[in-house]
């Protein structure tokens, strides 16, 4: 690959908008440079600490009456792990609980050195549901949902969607905020947005509904984008992002990675 040129790589020359968080910004990004394309990287959102742990604290300190621990991010192993380690809550305090995650995020589980018991098929919070539907007695089952607190942007429909289907699932299901997601300044992109207007931006990848939201907030009307075209990771963000009305070109098929 190092030694094809570049102009024989599928994204060469192609000016794709990266609107993804800062520690997906750049996994996203390099895969586009290794096939020739120029990232250009506005994060709409971030994650960050949550200002308030009483919650996740709580859900901790109990955390060996809980049967399932489901993760839908990285972002929040990240986070859940963190403030086990502050709280000096060691991992063996898991060992009653069954883990599950989506895709690659299972990596990380498996750095904190924890079992993984589900890693579903289709990598995506629906996945979870259908994999555990098949577990008998499963409605006698508690689950915690580690999910994001969301600022500044109306919160998407996956989490809630989840919680339900959980729920229908007969699990008593404890949603607990682990971090934040909030909605950047638009002020900070004054010359990605430019490039927009101008129409010198190519493609624009959403890796979730609420990148899609934050960007929605920071243009100024649909004549911004007009001549871009929307990729995004997966169906479920792709369908979101039709809702919001931006018609969306291009879907990753596989959506456990970036690549």
């Amino acid at each position: 690959m190092k030694l094809i040129p570049s102009t024989q790589l599928p994204l060469y020359g192609k000016r794709i908008l990266v609107t993804a968080p800062r520690n997906y910004a750049s996994r996203l990004s390099q895969q586009i440079i290794n096939r020739g394309g120029l990232p250009i990287v506005m994060p709409t959102i971030e994650t960050c600490y949550l200002e308030d742990y009483s919650q996740l604290d709580t859900a901790l300190k109990r955390i060996d009456q809980f049967d399932w621990i489901a993760f839908t991010s990285r972002n929040g192993i990240e986070a859940f792990f963190q403030r086990m380690q502050l709280l000096a809550i060691p991992t063996s305090a898991l060992q009653n609980c069954q883990l599950c995650a989506l895709g690659k995020d299972s990596e990380r589980l498996f750095a904190f050195d924890v079992k993984v018991d589900l890693i579903p098929t289709e990598s995506s919070p629906q996945g979870i549901i259908t994999e555990l539907s098949k577990i008998a007695d499963i409605q006698e089952k508690s689950v915690l949902v580690p999910v994001p607190k969301v600022v500044g942007v109306p919160e998407p429909d996956v989490v809630p969607n989840f919680v339900a289907g959980l729920q229908k699932l007969g699990m008593q299901v404890t949603r607990v905020p682990t971090y934040t997601t909030r909605c950047l300044d638009k002020d900070l992109y004054e010359v990605e947005l430019e490039l927009i207007s101008q129409g010198k931006i190519d493609a624009i990848a959403f890796s979730s509904t609420a990148e899609v939201e934050g960007f929605l907030q920071m243009v100024n009307s649909p004549r911004d984008y007009e001549h871009c075209i929307f990729a995004c990771f997966g169906p479920y963000t792709a369908a979101n992002t039709q809702k919001l009305g931006l018609n969306v070109s291009i879907i990753a098929q596989d959506y456990s990675s970036f690549e």
